[in-house]
């Protein structure tokens, strides 16, 4: 395969799949995952309550310039959520009211950007979620070419165009594509194994210490 900045063409899970997603929280999804795919904490979404889902959108930008984003709108499908890095931590507004529009008139899910965004006012009025490192007012240039769908590191993990991405406030999960069918599995075991029994016990008054009271007589445990 010839070396392109733009794959247009890219695997994503079944539409089940994601649907089946949108119930599970990222926390027990990385739990069921093996406690794999956790985007770095410093990735937050700008306003509580936002929840993301769907397959990643890769893009690569180079410093300061947002240049590949703007096809990036034009590249995804309906649903796709843009995971995107930049080329170093040079803060800037890499993401604002304008792009926010257009994202949502071509049914792009979300984003999730390794560096700033900006308009945070109107992007949060807008409902479309949004997880950054933060709000930064500086501008961008539109200068250099970038990548779109190549494997990229963000967030400190690398992902994969067509992997799912989940979010909410307490962070953002990335599922690789092939394990996804097997992750949500888990997930959902997981959170009915929680409802069924530790919850239930919990709220009879058991504290959490009394599920983990052979562990902490194998670590050899001494009270007084």
């Amino acid at each position: 395969m010839k070396f392109a900045h733009v794959y247009n063409e890219i695997e994503r899970p079944s539409k089940a799949i994601i649907e089946g997603f949108r119930g599970i929280s990222s926390a027990t999804a990385h739990e069921a995952s093996g406690k794999k795919g956790a985007l770095t904490g410093a990735i937050k979404p700008i306003a509580a309550g936002m929840k993301v889902c769907g397959p990643a959108l890769t893009v690569l930008c180079r410093s300061k310039d947002n240049l590949m984003l703007h096809k990036a709108i034009a590249v995804a499908q309906p649903g796709d959520v843009l995971v995107v890095a930049t080329e170093d931590r040079a803060e800037a507004g890499f993401w604002g009211e304008i792009m926010t529009v257009s994202a949502q008139a071509n049914g792009i899910a979300g984003l999730v950007i390794d560096n700033c965004v900006r308009d945070a006012e109107d992007i949060i009025a807008s409902g479309f979620p949004v997880f950054s490192r933060g709000l930064s007012i500086r501008g961008t240039v539109k200068g250099s070419l970038g990548l779109i769908n190549h494997p990229t590191v963000c967030g400190e993990y690398l992902v994969y165009p067509g992997d799912i991405v989940l979010g909410d406030d307490d962070g953002v999960v990335i599922i690789a594509r092939e394990e996804a069918a097997e992750v949500l599995e888990n997930s959902i075991a997981r959170m009915e194994d929680e409802a069924l029994e530790i919850e239930e016990d919990i709220s009879k008054g058991k504290l959490t210490a009394h599920f983990f009271r052979d562990l902490l007589d194998e670590l050899g445990l001494r009270e007084e």
